[in-house]
């Protein structure tokens, strides 16, 4: 008997060094996401479940309950910086991610537990922000459970959310604009001044042009021969109306690309800039 009982111990304590050792596909794998957003990051972790031939919403994720808004430990999201998602302001930090799904309307909820296994030990006095989104319908499936973020602009993004033929956006902005104006206003007046990188800036952000224009000109002031400034001279002068001066400049950077590896791309929208201002 004692002979059996070793034996049966010994096989157990193999089986479960096996197990240890043992390692399988993830039903429901980890996924994790960094997205560089204004200037510092959004950077989501989830677990992704599949469809696997099973109805999801209203069968396999109920209506009308918290769901962990993927699989496993709840799913986080930190933000970098302050931000306002769905219409509410949210400070800079990490929080767990949970939804309540619903046929016409969902619930979406950032909560403090993002310690918490799932929905388990989920408690609404923990809610940093809570707002409803209107879901839309697909006509595809997607098979495995995603979140992305996409529609990225100097301030704005969307978290979009989507698994079987249901997709959320949720809409993102980043409240950037007086720090990032202060920012540029503090760094002009340093010993190595950004000249061009606020013109750029300003222009691509179709704000303050007469700044954008007077800084690019300061600018090319120290560094006559980069011809990707005077492009942006003549694209910031095209916006603010001022044809002459576009156009001389887009000449001008075409002149000062010659001999360069980017010769025939200057060229071509140089060429391009003056058509435009020429045909307006």
């Amino acid at each position: 008997m004692r002979y059996l009982s070793l034996i049966a111990l010994t096989f157990a304590f193999n089986a479960n060094i096996f197990a240890q050792d043992l390692k399988l596909p993830a039903l429901s794998p980890t996924a994790k996401i960094s997205q560089e957003f204004s200037t510092s990051s959004i950077d989501i972790s989830y677990s992704r479940p599949s469809m696997r031939g099973r109805k999801v919403f209203g069968d396999l994720v109920p209506y009308g309950e918290v769901w962990r808004t993927g699989a496993n430990s709840a799913t986080k999201i930190k933000f970098g910086e302050d931000v306002t998602i769905g219409g509410q302001d949210v400070k800079a930090g990490e929080y767990a991610l949970y939804t309540i799904p619903g046929q016409t309307e969902w619930t979406v909820i950032l909560n403090k537990g993002t310690g918490n296994w799932g929905a388990a030990g989920y408690e609404t006095s923990s809610d940093v922000a809570r707002f409803k989104v209107t879901p839309k319908v697909s006509d595809k499936n997607v098979q495995t459970f995603s979140i992305s973020i996409g529609n990225i602009t100097y301030n704005s993004c969307n978290l979009d959310i989507a698994w079987e033929k249901t997709k959320l956006v949720i809409p993102v902005k980043a409240n950037n604009q007086e720090r990032l104006d202060a920012a540029i206003d503090k760094a002009i007046n340093n010993p190595n001044i950004p000249y061009f990188q606020a013109a750029n800036y300003y222009f691509e952000t179709s704000q303050n042009l007469d700044k954008a224009y007077s800084y690019v000109n300061k600018a090319l002031e120290s560094n006559p021969k980069a011809f990707y400034m005077w492009n942006l001279k003549a694209r910031i002068a095209q916006k603010l109306g001022k044809k002459e001066e576009g156009i001389a400049a887009a000449e001008k950077s075409m002149e000062t690309a010659k001999g360069s590896a980017f010769e025939s791309e200057y060229i071509h929208k140089g060429n391009k800039l003056i058509a435009e201002m020429k045909k307006s």
